[in-house]
């Protein structure tokens, strides 16, 4: 499996998290090209090499155009959903900026619906954000890890007046997700940006793992400093064992309307769940109830419970810290005789041993050609693993 590593020795942006994925093979004309599915207008996005102390990466920049329109939650996830973007990529960047508007909310002391975003709900910070995901699923990277972030020092000027650094939003996305932080006294300027700490404490586990080492890429900043680099290095390479590290949640509930389940489901599938499913239990004086259990990765582990917790009846849930071993995987697009569809390719030790065509396009294939859906799914099954697996 291949994973993204950053190591945060100097600070962390969105702009840097750009820059360092370009740096590390990703064309910008190829990331250009997938910015344009998302219905934004206004903005112009660059790269350049550049060199901080003694090294030398990339430095994307995303130029603003004309005056900027306050969004909201609900604006800047319409804006997700109505674009061409992979479900994937829609996915993460709607878990992004719900995680920022809960850290708004908290900060502001708002519901979440009343919450107006304001430089991080900016052009620049939307592509910024958009921009990450699309790398990290153009460049392959299946798992991102990330080093403690450095808290910066001192006061930063936004649009709201001056403001104490670390950000009073990116502190509590730290907080909520966990993460941890370093002091830094010497360094009397913002290190992580709101955005930034958006993207990497919803998207990265910070920790260390044992990895093979491919390339290196290096995101750099706008500031210049003698005492150190601004650069964001990201590490790329192929995990030495595919071995996670999840929770499991459980709750068991015997008073709550059958209807409800299934929203509950969505809701924490948004949340990060990597998995939710319902048991049926008994409890006390015999009374029918379901079990619900839900997996996820530690980093989620707030948003699970508030989720729980806010949308069911249930006054508590038990928390499980379990491993889970999985294949590697990939997804590619293939050209069947009835029309493309996406298929899930399992490998192990690097070779490919199993498939799974994509239901969505399979249903597409089968209302076009006015086949069974289970006959196509015969077919794309028997044509992609005569091309695709390995004897």
């Amino acid at each position: 499996m291949k994973i993204g590593y950053f190591d945060c020795f100097s600070g962390l942006s969105g702009d840097m998290i750009l820059g360092a994925i370009v740096d590390a093979g990703l064309p910008i004309e190829l990331l250009t090209t997938e910015l344009a599915k998302l219905p934004l207008k206004g903005y112009s996005i660059s790269a350049q090499s550049a060199k901080r102390g003694i090294i030398t990466g990339t430095q994307v920049r995303v130029t603003s155009e004309g005056a900027q329109e306050q969004r909201n939650l609900s604006d800047i996830l319409n804006l997700i959903e109505k674009s061409g973007l992979t479900q994937q990529a829609k996915k993460r960047s709607t878990l992004i900026f719900n995680r920022l508007a809960q850290a708004e909310a908290k900060v502001h002391r708002l519901p979440i619906e009343e919450v107006h975003f304001h430089e991080v709900g900016a052009v620049d910070a939307i592509v910024d954000v958009v921009g990450a995901v699309i790398g990290f699923e153009l460049v392959g990277i299946e798992a991102l890890f990330s080093s403690p972030l450095p808290a910066g020092s001192g006061t930063a000027q936004t649009e709201q007046g001056i403001i104490p650094v670390p950000a009073p939003a990116t502190l509590e996305l730290i907080a909520m997700s966990g993460a941890p932080i370093r002091p830094t006294p010497d360094a009397n300027r913002e290190l992580v940006t709101p955005t930034g700490a958006a993207i990497v404490t919803t998207l990265a586990s910070f920790d260390s793992p044992a990895f093979l080492l491919e390339r290196i890429g290096y995101g750099v900043g706008m500031w210049e400093a003698a005492a150190i680099p601004n650069v964001l290095p990201l590490w790329v390479g192929q995990m030495t064992e595919d071995r996670h590290e999840l929770l499991l949640f459980e709750t068991n509930i015997d008073d709550m309307s059958p209807e409800l389940y299934g929203y509950v489901m969505e809701r924490l599938f948004e949340r990060g769940a990597l998995d939710v499913w319902f048991t049926p239990i008994q409890m006390k004086k015999n009374r029918p109830a379901v079990m619900l259990s839900a997996l996820a990765a530690p980093e989620v582990e707030g948003e699970i419970v508030e989720t729980i917790l806010r949308e069911t009846s249930t006054l508590g849930v038990r928390i499980e810290r379990m491993a889970r071993h999985q294949s590697e995987r990939e997804e590619v697009r293939f050209d069947s005789s009835l029309g493309p569809v996406a298929v899930k390719l399992k490998r192990l030790h690097g070779k490919r041993i199993g498939l799974s065509p994509e239901f969505e396009d399979c249903r597409r294939l089968a209302e076009e050609h006015g086949l069974p859906l289970h006959e196509v799914y015969r077919i794309v099954t028997a044509e992609a693993g005569a091309r695709l697996l390995e004897r």
